[in-house]
């Protein structure tokens, strides 16, 4: 202490004076953090371009408005604004909701300054300021101890530590001491729990440990998602097969004849066809509706990519306290008199009572033997400085958590606090020093004896006792006796209970200070815990079922760590086998290979740093593990930035915490993350779901249009047409896919592989076979519809009509096989997503307006058509009866045999003219060589009428 004034030339007496505060100030800065920089609303909006796809589309968009296709151009333009309107509204709205959650941690500090106390915002601090700390205090700055007295410090939120330290005067022995261990200091952020102390700030700002921790979250960076890598991996892979597409399909049609100019044309509608405009959009919508779910379950996710991640996590590292614990220390056993007594119930509510052998023990009734039970309870709630607000719907506790166990106790029994105090008011005390590790109250009893009630370490009150009470009343403390009380707290502590110990003496009159620690008679022991959240357990189980590793990193000591772990069924793996518990000392100086091995086969890391943490969770991505950590201190801020998704808790979570994190679990229970995982596996599939349908509707338009022009017909789709039916039959039943229900056994499954892309080989089998299903029945409506029709003007459009109608029925059809990559649609049923059959009815009014509405048939370039043309439609290629004969048929194969066949009965009337038949053939010769003058008319035009049949090219002959 004398060195630390010394250096700061501060006298604690008097402090700083204002204007040397001042000059501080002004050299060292504000006692402030860095705030963590917000996304302006403009660039939430650019960020929403930044997609390989969106940009593939202005390009098409600006491709198309330059040939003179402002409809088109137009039409890409709001699909672009549509995703961007839907990404920066949910963004917007869940930073305005996280905006409200902010809570500023310190706003003033009591210092000493020109021998006064003054009140001044905890931001003008400076160092060598003498701060004044009280019980509900947060600490405002980091600080060497220079007064203290009963001064206990809550660490939880920096250290991980679940108990409150004693701080004491006493330098610490080194640099190198744990965070956890500099009982001499305080530390920025932390909250004092009881008693009263004075402080010289040495750190302010950035130079504090929680600055010093914001600097490692810095250090982080922005991070990616599993999501936004594969989409982009998709996304360079779609602009290859693009250009390819486009260079192929110009040079094929140029060589073969048609206008260079033409089939620039033709490439841009291939590639337009190639993109899929709904995929940005759906993809948004999935991710906001996932949003939406996880927010009324109390989960608020920051970036809707992150919604995703869960559905990948293959790893969860928990925080202990607040996360699997309440963060409520409670009095579990009781151990007086040789008897154990339990107490049930859990927090600081009164609901519970003492149990003896399972069966209730009334305390309060009054009997004899049960005097030293109340005797024990009396003492650990008198010698006691917290208290409890039970006014509002939560009890509040005010003091050391521990001692406010100790007060509900008692409640329990009937006991009450106020009562106590008032039957046995306090006339002295010594407050808990961590050398003597105990307190000494003195209290004036109902019959005017005096008594000493002590509390504190067993070792400590051991040393201070020569009697001990045993079933048959007072007795001399024997070996054999203080052997036995020291294997029941050796009992407790091993079931992971924090172990206090209970004594008093009845004061001789007058009565000196050595009198209240000597000659105590032992009474008995308390086991308390911060108890489990009651479904943590299950929370655990559930995830070892979904195949997802949990690691619990804390600050807590090994042993009660380890026991946590057990009673949580952390302590083995799904086999069965045992997992390793390890401390801080197994950590240090670790290289590669050594954090490889440390991650492996460890199920808890204790009384960890906060670079410890940092360092497991990138150990376990270095193995390929997708990584959730979930946390509430300023100690997990780093990790959770690190770590694929960061959950942080919003009531006990701190702000570092929750400005780190990429969702924050609103109720703080740790049961919701269940939820949360299932939900992004629910996406993760509705994702794949509407993939498979998009990608595979959109390579049958592709295929569609390749096969056309490369047999020679013309194009069997119009451009503006290929984008109403990405837009209509893409966006809305893919919109439907992403409402699709959770599966029974979502969390019955191993998560996805995090390396998988999302185009696995198997996938992209099933979407080349089921778009080539969906183009050879498009391709067979469009042969029937040339063969009826012809190839030019009028007739070209509505066979172009038909061909279209048959796409687009197919592929709303199509949407319900997409549902499942393993079944049909026969099999999986729709019944369950009613969302899907309003998909379903809406593309069907859509379509059938496309033909039906003057001004959409202008737009489209449609035709109406007949009774025999919806025959087709719905056949899926079906032929209507051809103009002079001809008959029926069904589906694809169906469509090309009568190609096939004509195109053999031209051949052989070609050949019979040539051989000087052609004028003498009888009626059936005369029908055989119409059918195959039309065949090859719609099979296989000339070049020249090929040209012809594009209005949009000017320099056709």
């Amino acid at each position: 202490m004398d060195e630390t004034t010394r250096a700061l030339q501060l006298d604690v007496a008097t402090g700083l004076s204002a204007a040397d505060a001042a000059a501080r100030l002004a050299r060292d800065g504000p006692n402030a953090l860095p705030e963590a920089a917000q996304r302006s609303a403009l660039l939430m909006v650019l960020h929403q371009f930044k997609s390989l796809i969106v940009v593939l589309l202005l390009v098409a968009g600006a491709v198309a408005l330059v040939m003179g296709d402002v409809i088109e151009a137009v039409a890409i333009l709001v699909v672009i604004a549509l995703n961007a309107a839907i990404g920066f509204v949910t963004e917007w709205k869940a930073a305005s909701a996280i905006d409200g959650l902010r809570r500023r941690l310190v706003a003033v500090a009591h210092v000493r300054r020109d021998g006064l106390e003054h009140e001044v915002p905890a931001a003008t601090l400076a160092i060598g300021d003498v701060v004044l700390l009280a019980a509900g205090d947060r600490v405002p700055a980091d600080g060497r101890v220079v007064e203290a007295v009963r001064l206990q410090v809550d660490e939880s939120t920096l250290t991980g530590e679940s108990l409150p330290v004693a701080k004491s005067t006493e330098a610490v022995a080194s640099e190198a001491t744990a965070l956890g261990d500099r009982r001499s200091m305080v530390h920025t952020g932390t909250g004092v729990t009881d008693g009263r102390g004075v402080f010289v700030v040495t750190a302010t700002g950035p130079r504090t440990e929680l600055g010093q921790i914001g600097a490692l979250i810095d250090d982080m960076g922005a991070k990616g998602t599993p999501l936004e890598a594969k989409l982009r991996q998709l996304s360079r892979a779609l602009l290859v097969v693009v250009l390819v597409l486009c260079v192929v399909i110009i040079l094929m049609g140029w060589i073969r004849g048609h206008a260079l100019l033409f089939m620039v044309e033709v490439g841009i509608s291939l590639a337009i066809a190639a993109v899929p405009e709904g995929l940005l959009a759906v993809t948004t919508m999935t991710l906001a509706i996932g949003m939406q779910r996880m927010a009324r379950m109390h989960a608020l996710v920051r970036r809707l990519p992150a919604v995703e991640s869960l559905g990948s996590t293959t790893v969860i590292c928990t925080d202990k306290t607040g996360t699997l614990t309440r963060n409520e220390m409670t009095v579990r056993i009781l151990v007086v008199a040789g008897r154990r007594l339990a107490v049930t119930g859990a927090g600081y509510g009164i609901a519970g009572r003492l149990e003896e052998g399972g069966a209730p023990l009334d305390v309060a009734s009054g009997a004899a033997h049960d005097e030293p039970v109340r005797l024990a309870l009396r003492i650990g709630a008198l010698c006691n400085d917290a208290s409890i607000n039970r006014a509002g719907a939560e009890p509040v506790v005010v003091g050391d958590p521990t001692e406010a166990a100790l007060i509900v106790a008692a409640a329990k029994a009937g006991m009450e606090h106020a009562a106590l105090e008032g039957a046995y008011p306090r006339l002295r005390e010594i407050p808990f020093d961590s050398r003597n590790k105990r307190m000494v109250t003195v209290h004036r009893a109902p019959d005017g004896r005096t008594f000493a009630y002590a509390k504190g370490a067993p070792s400590a009150l051991l040393d201070a006792s020569g009697r001990v009470l045993d079933a048959t009343g007072v007795v001399p403390m024997t070996p054999a006796r203080r052997a036995q009380v020291v294997a029941t707290n050796d009992a407790l502590a091993g079931e992971a209970l924090r172990v206090l110990a209970l004594a008093f003496r009845e004061l001789p009159e007058p009565f000196s200070d050595d009198d209240l620690t000597r000659d105590l008679t032992f009474v008995g022991v308390v086991g308390m815990m911060d108890p489990l959240r009651d479904e943590a357990r299950a929370t655990i189980a559930l995830c070892r079922t979904a195949g997802i590793r949990a690691i619990m990193i804390t600050g807590d000591q090994q042993v009660t760590a380890s026991e946590i772990a057990r009673q949580l069924g952390l302590d083995t793996d799904g086999a069965g086998h045992a997992l390793r518990t390890l401390h801080e000392r197994d950590l240090t100086g670790l290289d590669a290979e050594g954090w490889k091995a440390a991650v492996t086969g460890t199920a808890v890391f204790a009384r960890v740093s906060p670079q410890h943490k940092l360092q497991i969770v990138e150990a376990l991505q270095q193995q390929g593990e997708v990584v959730a950590m979930t946390g509430d201190g300023v100690n997990d801020a780093p990790a959770l930035r690190k770590a694929d998704i960061g959950i942080a808790m919003g009531i006990r979570g701190t702000e570092v915490a929750k400005d780190s994190s990429d969702m924050i679990i609103t109720d703080d229970n740790f049961a919701t993350i269940v939820g949360a995982v299932e939900q992004g596996r629910v996406i993760v599939e509705n994702i794949l779901r509407f993939i498979h349908y998009l990608f595979s509707c959109n390579f049958a338009e592709i295929l569609t249009v390749f096969v056309a022009i490369m047999i020679g017909w013309p194009l069997p789709i119009g451009v503006l047409q290929i984008l109403w039916l990405n837009l209509v039959t893409d966006i809305f039943p893919a919109m439907a896919l992403a409402l699709e229900p959770s599966a029974p056994d979502v969390m019955r499954r191993p998560p996805r592989d995090p390396s998988a892309p999302l185009m696995t080989p198997r996938f992209g089998w099933l979407i080349v076979w089921q778009g080539g299903v969906l183009a050879t029945c498009t391709l067979a409506a469009f042969g029937f519809g040339l063969r009826a029709y012809g190839v030019e003007g009028d007739g070209l459009r509505h066979a172009v009509t038909i061909a279209f109608m048959a796409l687009a029925l197919a592929q709303v059809a199509h949407v319900f096989n997409a549902r499942s990559t393993t079944r049909s649609m026969f099999s999986t049923g729709g019944a369950a997503n009613r969302w899907l059959w309003g998909a379903t009815l809406l593309c069907l009014g859509l379509q059938l307006s496309a033909v039906a509405v003057p001004l959409l048939r202008r737009v489209l370039r449609t035709t109406p058509l007949t009774l025999s043309d919806w025959g087709v439609v719905r056949g899926g290629g079906g032929p209507p009866r051809a103009p002079g004969g001809g008959g029926g048929g069904g589906a694809c194969a169906a469509a090309l045999a009568p190609g096939v066949a004509g195109r053999r009965a031209g051949a052989r009337s070609s050949l019979r003219a040539k051989a000087g038949h052609g004028g003498g053939t009888d009626d059936l010769g005369r029908e055989d060589a119409t059918k195959g003058a039309a065949s090859c008319r719609a099979s296989e035009p000339p070049r020249a009428s090929i040209v012809r049949a594009s209005p949009r090219n000017p320099r056709a002959p």
